[in-house]
């Protein structure tokens, strides 16, 4: 890849995968001195509350308890990491 990107490994229960991503784009990102992998560690747990939000609210179906469940340890790590509820940084409430 070019030198104009970064690339981070996920690891994981034996199991790693990468991902390249532009270094402007982070830097863009970057809040104070957060590092590369806080960014996109940031990004993974944001969009995983966003889909599991969707599953549960906004799909046919994904309104079981094991998803509620599912969604509400999602949101207390949500707001363990920002320090805020998913609804206070979307504005997004139900």
């Amino acid at each position: 890849m070019a030198d104009d990107t970064v690339t981070l490994r996920i690891e994981g229960d034996g199991e790693e995968d990468e991902v390249t991503l532009p270094a402007e784009m982070l830097e863009l990102m970057r809040e104070d001195d957060e590092t590369d992998p806080e960014i996109v560690g940031d990004l993974a747990l944001f969009s995983c509350a966003q889909r599991i939000h969707a599953t549960v609210h906004h799909a046919e179906g994904g309104d079981t308890e094991r998803y509620r469940s599912i969604e509400e340890l999602t949101m207390e790590l949500f707001e363990d990491r920002f320090g805020a509820t998913y609804a206070e940084l979307t504005g997004h409430q139900h």
